[in-house]
């Protein structure tokens, strides 16, 4: 892709999705997950997939609008490239679909040139947006006013931004590429007794450290502060080692999207990737479970998260107890790697989001859900097998 030249589709068969990739310039770890959300529809639909490219001066030229955009009166602003190729597209689609982890990348959808007039209707994911955050985003809203649907990943968040804009939103957690993530169906030997990844509460991890020291367990952290800003600069083999430990992980930490920054969300409560990559695996999630219905409803089954007190007091007890209950162990592990299967997947939440944009799931979507069976019984008839 160079210039502004138009970008037309050499697949055989007619696309009916338009969607935007950040891949080219936007590499940070935390995107990977949302990467992995359109790999997954490019297999199981017909996409064209727009490789957004930055020019020479898109790191000054976005800095400095974002710094103008959040004075900008005409709010005229907010619907300018910030400094990427321009694209023109040359064919009509049935949808427009931006997938943005993080709200900011909304504005990334003005390099391309005419898609509301290309595309029959728009929708725009966005992963990560805090109630909190809609009131200083006054001179954001006229490009997400563009999108005929908007979609959030916070539960409450939906509202806040509906009341913005106008018009109802729609809420949806996020998944996992479960397949990806899956132990079956040849389940690796569980190696790594503790597993944390991200952020986490320093209470809890300096008693799992201490039960390290002692050569009791084997436990994976994070050394790298705000890690997920990291660049990956091949985000299949990021999520492939992620999910390879995951599956070979005895027991992942789980904790509330920020909730060692509560301040910054007030109180807001976020059910984050973690819980979904973890289940998928099947590893035993171990920490505190989200106190929303969003989580109650999506994560419904039987010790879904193990609970730790947040300030580690009880966790070298919750974790021994547990280690001396196998088939407990083994029950809610392949419980989890069950029900990731039939609930969590990617395909599921884009079969939701066509519903919402007027389009049916294709074949291949129900190709996807039946390997999905397949693996989710494998899981189900190791937990019943006595050992």
């Amino acid at each position: 892709m160079t210039g502004d030249r138009p970008i037309a589709s050499k697949r055989q068969v007619k696309p009916r999705i338009c969607m935007p990739t950040f891949s080219a310039f936007a590499r940070n770890a935390f995107r990977t997950s949302s990467r992995e959300a359109q790999d997954v529809l490019v297999g199981c639909d017909d996409v064209d997939l727009i490789h957004l490219e930055s020019t020479n001066g898109f790191a000054f030229r976005e800095k400095w609008l974002m710094r103008l955009v959040y004075h900008d009166v005409s709010r005229r602003l907010v619907s300018l490239n910030p400094g990427l190729r321009p694209v023109r597209l040359t064919r009509d689609y049935d949808v427009f679909m931006l997938v943005c982890p993080w709200w900011q990348d909304v504005w990334y959808a003005n390099a391309i040139q005419g898609w509301r007039d290309r595309c029959r209707t728009s929708v725009c994911w966005i992963n990560e947006l805090w109630a909190n955050s809609v009131p200083q985003l006054e001179y954001w809203l006229p490009v997400l006013s563009r999108f005929d649907h908007v979609i959030v990943g916070v539960p409450g968040s939906g509202k806040a931004l509906g009341d913005a804009i106008g018009r109802p939103c729609h809420e949806m957690l996020a998944g996992v590429d479960a397949i990806r993530f899956s132990p079956y169906p040849n389940p690796p030997a569980r190696v790594i007794d503790v597993y944390s990844i991200g952020s986490r509460l320093d209470g809890i991890h300096r008693a799992l450290l201490n039960l390290a020291a002692r050569k009791e367990m084997f436990y994976i952290y994070d050394t790298l502060a705000n890690g997920g800003n990291s660049e990956t600069p091949d985000y299949l083999q990021h999520r492939d080692l992620f999910a390879n430990m995951a599956k070979r992980s005895r027991f992942f930490m789980v904790a509330p999207g920020k909730k060692d920054v509560q301040g910054q969300i007030r109180g807001q409560v976020c059910v984050g990737s973690r819980y979904f990559e973890g289940s998928a695996a099947g590893a035993v999630l171990v920490g505190q479970a989200p106190d929303c219905e969003a989580f109650r409803r999506h994560f419904d089954w039987p010790d879904a998260v193990i609970e730790i007190q947040p300030d580690g007091s009880d966790a070298v007890e919750v974790i021994s107890r547990l280690s001396a209950e196998p088939e407990r162990l083994r029950e809610i592990s392949c419980r989890n790697a069950e029900e990731a299967l039939r609930r969590h997947d990617w395909v599921y939440r884009w079969k939701e989001i066509l519903g919402i944009a007027g389009l049916t799931p294709t074949p291949a979507m129900e190709a996807r859900e039946k390997q999905l069976g397949e693996l989710a019984e494998l899981a189900r008839e190791s937990g019943s097998v006595s050992v």
